[in-house]
């Protein structure tokens, strides 16, 4: 695959600045001597902002009751910030075109709890257009570029992570391995052909990367599956320059229960049975 690195950011919810009080004012006024009994002082309760702190999963902004408890609820899409270019642009997997992802999950959250919002995912970034449909044989060749993509990705990242904690040190080790290896395909546009041919002469090296890209996307909850959800960071990017992208990942959701295994994964990549192990990751 060429040599490109997509990653789509996670947007995170946008928490309340809280406001600022002037702390000790007393708004009650008396002269010293007026009454004979004690004077109870009335001083302004400072109210922290509970949503400080608080987050909301995208889509969502925090607000708070009458009792200062903190809640998620559906952001206004109107109250997304101002999109500066077309570039910012999403495309849903109803095949509509939304200004920016907070657009898009803004509007999804209004839909949860029903069927529409529930089929409802991002599907890719860019305004929607037609995706060519996968052929067979192209759905063959996927895995190979995808495979020399994983495997370069992590060595661009060794080159780069001096002290950029990129990679963990468990994670070093196994690509330095990689690294250092002689026989290793350097990156580039490569045939089809060349690519099968040092899957099969040096598959040790790829064994690593797959495992690496499915403990990335494991992320919410780490449970050794992935969803459809946990795909986006890596399947959103790539559509629009891989046109099989949705049809392979659909294919490694061998048992079509919305999951997909370490197993199921592992397989979708050409790794042997024997040679898928959680350990590896790390």
């Amino acid at each position: 695959m060429r040599v490109w690195i997509v990653f789509l950011l996670c947007l995170a919810g946008h928490a309340m600045a809280a406001p600022e009080t002037e702390v000790g004012a007393n708004p009650v006024q008396v002269e010293i001597g007026e009454f004979d009994e004690a004077i109870d002082i009335v001083e302004d309760v400072v109210t922290e902002n509970a949503c400080l702190n608080y987050h909301c999963k995208k889509g969502k902004v925090c607000e708070v009751d009458e009792s200062n408890t903190p809640m998620c609820v559906c952001q206004d899409p109107s109250t997304c910030p101002p999109v500066e270019g077309d570039f910012e642009h999403v495309c849903g997997t109803d095949n509509k075109t939304y200004e920016s992802s907070c657009h898009f999950f803004a509007t999804k959250c209004t839909l949860e709890g029903t069927k529409k919002g529930h089929k409802l995912h991002l599907d890719y970034i860019g305004s929607c257009k037609l995706i060519e449909p996968c052929l067979d044989n192209e759905l063959t060749e996927f895995p190979l570029r995808m495979r020399d993509w994983l495997k370069n990705v992590l060595v661009t990242l060794y080159e780069r992570d001096e002290d950029n904690n990129l990679l963990t040190e468990k994670q070093k080790l196994r690509v330095k391995k990689i690294y250092e290896n002689e026989k290793r395909l350097q990156a580039g546009d490569h045939s089809l052909d060349l690519l099968a041919h040092d899957f099969e002469k040096n598959y040790n090296m790829y064994i690593f990367p797959v495992h690496w890209q499915f403990g990335q996307l494991d992320q919410h909850p780490v449970d050794g599956y992935l969803t459809h959800t946990e795909l986006a960071p890596l399947r959103v990017p790539l559509i629009p320059m891989e046109h099989c992208t949705t049809r392979f990942f659909e294919q490694c959701d061998a048992d079509a229960d919305k999951y997909i295994a370490l197993e199921e994964w592992a397989t979708c990549f050409g790794l042997k049975d024997q040679d898928v192990d959680k350990d590896l990751i790390i």
